[in-house]
């Protein structure tokens, strides 16, 4: 099991940039492939994005191009960089883990994780 946190949302304006810092309290951080979720009124909870343990990504088509993620297993510290925001990125954002072996396909159901993140409001005004 590993704990999670999510913060340094907020409100910014349309194109602007945010990254959102998802640490992680476990020993054993490097074998854990790391997602992010959005909930907004238009989707109960939307896949954002995920980065598996060896550092590859896979990112929804509804943000490719704008969003990426990165890892830094020192720090036990996920990042969601997105850049060039619009007002239809505004959610709740939570990010998840689970243990992943390196050769395991990207996992991107809500199902797929046990450990969660409380969450945090990005709201981005026109």
């Amino acid at each position: 099991q590993v704990q999670l946190q999510l913060s340094a949302g907020g409100v910014v304006q349309a194109g602007d940039s945010l990254s959102l810092p998802c640490p992680a309290s476990t020993r054993s951080f490097t074998r854990y492939a790391v997602a992010w979720f959005r909930h907004s009124p238009a989707n109960e909870r939307q896949f954002v994005g995920t980065i598996h343990t060896s550092g590859s990504i896979n990112v929804a088509d509804c943000v490719k191009g704008r969003f990426t993620i990165c890892r830094d297993n020192g720090i036990k510290t996920a990042y969601l960089k997105m850049n060039n925001l619009k007002p239809e990125d505004t959610a709740v954002y939570y990010c998840a883990a689970r243990d992943a072996i390196l050769t395991a396909p990207y996992y991107t159901r809500v199902d797929d994780y046990g450990s969660w993140g409380e969450g945090t409001q990005v709201t981005v005004s026109s």
